[in-house]
């Protein structure tokens, strides 16, 4: 197995170790706030505890890139993965939601182990074979976000939520320790210095491509986050019983991960031959048609299949956006591309939810997937737009003021 073989397969499988290591904790922190004597203003609590995060790793994200750049991938993988093992296991021993709110600010600014993973895949990886690499990553995010909940669910009904947290903190551990130890970053270049985040924002700027290509991802991240605030609710409301809203809803989120497990790799070896971008636009225009499609069905089976077949198209979306980052910048930068991109994914999953959110208690459930669906399409019409600036194919684009050394 090449070198590149290895680190593909194991950092597939520490993304997908994290991923399930955050989805085991996150369902279940407002059941935790009311464990440690939350009674009142619970929701908000709940909100601050989910936002925050995204707060803080939208403002850290692009220093941890110019890290990277500076002294590689692989050290700030380690960096994010200790630092989330031990946050983990601190979070297990908070006895008030102050010191939760404090522990859930530092995972957003530490965090950086999935950013980290594409980007060490992306740069390490033959370029006939990037958009099937990145499609498979994205799996591993799928995978860990179906058995993420299953695992802490199951742990926290027979142990508590102390030990599911504290788990969470092993599992990272471990994917950490594979790393440490048997991931090898071979295509390194690193800059002469380290840029701030103001002159990376400068060169982001100057890229006009890389620039679009953030700006999709806000607006696709926005998009599909408006429905996160009443997807359960609705889900609850078609199953007609309450007391098996959540496993229900469980299993209804769970879809779209099963269908991107079987047909990302596809979409990425399509990418592969024809570009990232006509596989982007297919992906949003699906995404848009699928969520629009789901509002005729008032009956739990119908709404399933339909979340599935939404779920195999929008699976192309996110690993061509990531391709995208890899074509318009050089390795160089690569770093702090990912690292602004993440920036980019944090902002659409703060602002997503709050005006969908606003607009499912206004108008209704209905309202909110047709919101996210004419958002989507939109979207496309901008992707669509873009290609005038945004590469078709997969070979970077030629960056002056990244080549000269002003970059780094």
């Amino acid at each position: 197995m090449e070198t590149w073989q290895r680190n593909l397969w194991l950092l597939w499988f520490g993304v997908l170790v994290t991923s399930a290591s955050f989805s085991m904790v996150v369902p279940f922190l407002p059941l935790f706030l009311l464990k440690i004597g939350v009674n009142q203003h619970t929701e908000l609590w709940s909100g601050l505890l989910y936002s925050i995060t995204f707060l803080t790793g939208a403002l850290v994200s692009p220093y941890w890139g110019s890290l990277a750049d500076k002294y590689g991938r692989k050290p700030m993988i380690l960096r994010a993965g200790f630092s989330l093992c031990i946050l983990y296991i601190l979070t297990a021993l908070v006895s008030n939601p102050y010191e939760l709110l404090i522990l859930r600010a530092l995972q957003g600014a530490l965090a950086g182990y999935v950013p980290g993973a594409i980007a060490l895949v992306a740069t390490n990886t033959p370029e006939a074979r990037v958009g099937y690499a990145l499609a498979l990553m994205s799996t591993g995010n799928a995978v860990g976000g179906i058995l993420g909940p299953l695992l802490g669910g199951g742990i926290a009904r027979w142990f508590g939520n102390r030990v599911a947290f504290a788990s969470a903190g092993v599992l990272v551990l471990l994917a950490t320790l594979l790393v440490l130890f048997f991931v090898t970053e071979e295509k390194f270049v690193p800059s002469k210095t380290r840029s701030s985040v103001i002159e990376a924002l400068r060169l982001a700027a100057a890229n006009r491509a890389f620039l679009m290509t953030l700006g999709l991802t806000v607006l696709t991240t926005f998009s599909i986050m408006t429905i996160e605030p009443v997807l359960p609710l609705y889900i609850a409301q078609l199953g007609g019983s309450l007391q098996d809203a959540s496993l229900l809803a469980g299993i209804v989120f769970s879809l779209a991960g099963v269908a991107s497990v079987l047909f990302a790799p596809r979409w990425g070896r399509w990418a592969d031959r024809t570009g990232f971008h006509k596989v982007l636009l297919i992906g949003l225009i699906g995404g848009g048609i699928g969520n629009l499609a789901q509002i005729p069905f008032h009956d739990i089976w119908g709404f399933s299949i339909v979340r599935f077949l939404y779920g195999a198209f929008f699976c192309a979306v996110f690993p061509a956006l990531n391709g995208l980052v890899v074509s318009t910048t050089e390795p160089e930068f690569r770093g702090r591309a990912f690292g602004l991109n993440q920036t980019a994914n944090q902002v659409g999953n703060m602002v997503g939810p709050l005006v969908g959110g606003a607009i499912g208690g206004a108008f209704g459930p209905h309202s909110v997937f047709l919101v996210t669906g004419l958002l989507l399409l939109v979207t496309s019409g901008v992707a669509f737009w873009s290609s005038r600036w945004v590469p078709r194919g997969k070979r970077p684009l030629q960056n002056p003021s990244v080549r000269s050394g002003t970059a780094t």
